[in-house]
C-alpha cells in the first residue's frame, strides 16, 4: 500500500514541477530542464527530484543553481496542488543518464570495432596443425604381418633353457 502511495505521489510531484518549469521561473540561469524522475521516501517527507539539462556543463551548473535557489517557490507550488498534510522537502539532483548513455554508446562502438578486427584476422587465419588432426587406424600389409611373427619367434629364442638336473 505504502509503495503505491509513494509512486502516485512521485508521479504527481513530477507532473506539477514539469508544468511549473514549463511556465518559467524568471531566472536567466535556468536552461532547458527536464524532470526525469522523482523518488519519495517511505514517510513521504522528502522527495529527490532528478533532472537533466540540455547544454554545456556551465549551463548545467547554472541551471542546477537556479533550481536550488527556487526550491522554496517550487515546494510551495507542489504543496498547493497536493492533498497531503505535509509537503515533502525537495532535493534537486542532476541525473547522470545522458553521460551514462554516451559512455555506454562509446563502449559499444569500441566493442564493435574490436569484433570487426577479430573477424578480419579470423578470415585470413589457417590451422596450426594438419588439415585433419584425427588419428586414423593404420592399414597393414601382408609383409608387415610376417615380420611381426618373426619378431615373436626371436623373442622366444632369447629365453635361457632351464636345466632340471643339478648334481
Amino acid at each position: 500500500m505504502a509503495g503505491e502511495r509513494q509512486a502516485r505521489l512521485s508521479d504527481r510531484i513530477r507532473v506539477i514541477l514539469a508544468e511549473r518549469l514549463e511556465k518559467g521561473l524568471r531566472d536567466p540561469r535556468l536552461g532547458f530542464v527536464t524532470i526525469t524522475d522523482v523518488r519519495v521516501t517511505g514517510d513521504l517527507q522528502h522527495a529527490s527530484v532528478f533532472y537533466t539539462v540540455l547544454g554545456t556543463p556551465e549551463e548545467r551548473e547554472a541551471s542546477g543553481a537556479a533550481l536550488r535557489s527556487a526550491t522554496g517557490l517550487l515546494r510551495s507550488e507542489v504543496g498547493k496542488h497536493l492533498n497531503t498534510r505535509l509537503t515533502p522537502s525537495l532535493e534537486f539532483i542532476a541525473d547522470a543518464i545522458p553521460e551514462n548513455a554516451g559512455h555506454i554508446a562509446d563502449l559499444l562502438r569500441e566493442a564493435r570495432e574490436r569484433d570487426e578486427a577479430v573477424a578480419g584476422l579470423a578470415s585470413s587465419a589457417t590451422y596450426a596443425g594438419d588439415a585433419d588432426p584425427y588419428v586414423k587406424p593404420r592399414e597393414f600389409d601382408v609383409d608387415d604381418e610376417d615380420d611381426d611373427d618373426e619378431d615373436d619367434e626371436a623373442d622366444e629364442s632369447v629365453e635361457a633353457p632351464v636345466s632340471e638336473d643339478k648334481a
